[in-house]
């Protein structure tokens, strides 16, 4: 792909406050250069979608998340740098946007339709299938006022995706949805995807955009800190939020070429992850269904009250398979003393599907790792699991039926 389809040139956007409306209205006639003050919101965020790409954008509230997205579809414009697109893009950002209470749904959809730039003629054409794709039935015909957010999410989505674009921009919207319907619009995302669409999705949903995306940008107080691999983002992202400050969190880069990151005050710190086979060798080819014991040695930097150790399994796109911590299973160490080394072994079958997997290692004071992170660890330990002995199965957990009979019935 190297057809450059939305440029995002080293955009910022800022408002002013002005101490008196005599100072504004002088700043017009650039009268007042020290007479406001200047707030940036979003400050030399530069990146390029190429024609087919999927990007994710990540970050807290208040980010800038909206408002970069709100620039990409001009209804706001940037302070300084630019934003170049190169086809038609369907956005679908704060709930209703465009929307009027007062309109019956179809009537809200020829309104908005026209605003996006689709003729009398493209509205009437695409009409029943959008009736029919928002499942909402006579309401269509009712005032918009009397809609759940959820409906209104529905005729949005349903109009926004009515014809294909060239750029599908989805914001949190998706997030008020039934899961009926969250899925049904996934699937017409993905159906877009294959057919050559560009996505920009902004979403708290780690899955969707590991799922979705092959790239994400992270944006924190209003700078872009990282655009890289989604899991490499996702994981820098939840680092973040554990830290508050980022300071402490780092990135590693691994023997494999992955990069891991690392985060944490550092109390407590992981001193080397092993994965042992039923011999207890270490390994990282396992069979599905075998045995294995993962093998966590930690080095306590300070005394400490408490300490919780926990684990996540992920699969290839970082997606969570299992976890769990030593809060939860009954077994947290108190009373840690600096200077001393600690071994976590918990033993369990390996009933996941076949591939590549890695795990997480968390060390904190309770069971989140919001409260106390002495560190965190993703891609601590990379794996992969081969069927070897087990009859032929597909998905992503072993889950074989412990009876199972098949008989005539009587006629």
């Amino acid at each position: 792909m190297t057809d450059v389809i939305l440029r995002v040139a080293n955009v910022g956007k800022s408002y002013r406050e002005y101490s008196s409306e005599w100072w504004r209205f002088a700043g017009w006639f650039g009268l007042a250069s020290s007479r406001f003050k200047e707030h940036w919101v979003l400050r030399h965020v530069d990146f390029s979608i190429h024609r087919g790409e999927a990007i994710g954008i990540v970050g807290q509230n208040g980010a800038g998340k909206s408002t970069l997205l709100k620039m990409i579809t001009g209804t706001l414009h940037p302070t300084e740098g630019g934003v170049s697109v190169g086809g038609r893009i369907a956005a679908i950002l704060e709930l209703g946007m465009g929307f009027d209470p007062n309109l019956t749904g179809r009537q809200n959809v020829w309104h908005s339709g026209g605003l996006m730039g689709l003729t009398r003629a493209d509205i009437e054409s695409v009409m029943p299938d959008i009736e029919a794709f928002a499942e909402i039935g006579a309401y269509f015909d009712e005032p918009l006022r009397t809609y759940s957010s959820g409906m209104q999410m529905r005729v949005a989505f349903s109009l926004a995706t009515a014809v294909r674009p060239d750029i599908l921009i989805v914001d949190e919207a998706l997030s008020v949805g039934d899961a009926y319907f969250v899925h049904k619009c996934f699937a017409r995302i993905k159906g877009f995807r294959e057919q050559g669409t560009t996505l920009l999705i902004v979403s708290h949903d780690r899955s969707a955009v590991l799922s979705l995306c092959d790239r994400a940008v992270l944006l924190d107080r209003g700078r872009m800190l990282l655009d890289s691999q989604p899991q490499e983002v996702i994981d820098y992202y939840n680092a973040i939020i554990a830290e508050r400050e980022s300071k402490t969190i780092r990135q590693e880069r691994r023997d494999d070429g992955g990069v891991a990151t690392v985060s944490g005050t550092g109390e407590a710190t992981i001193a080397d992850v092993q994965l042992l086979d039923a011999n207890g060798a270490v390994t990282e080819l396992v069979g599905v269904g075998d045995s294995v014991t993962l093998s966590v040695r930690v080095h306590a930097n300070a005394d400490i009250p408490s300490l919780v150790i926990g684990y996540v399994i992920k699969d290839r796109l970082g997606q969570s398979v299992f976890g769990t911590n030593t809060h939860h299973t009954g077994h947290g160490l108190t009373n840690v003393r600096k200077g001393r080394n600690y071994s976590f072994e918990v033993r369990f079958p390996m009933n996941i599907g076949v591939g590549t997997y890695s795990v997480s290692i968390a060390l904190s004071s309770t069971e989140t790792h919001l409260v106390n992170n002495y560190e965190w660890k993703d891609l601590a330990l990379v794996f992969t699991v081969a069927n070897v002995s087990r009859p032929m199965f597909v998905g992503v957990a072993w889950n074989p039926p412990e009876e199972l009979s098949i008989r005539e019935l009587p006629g």
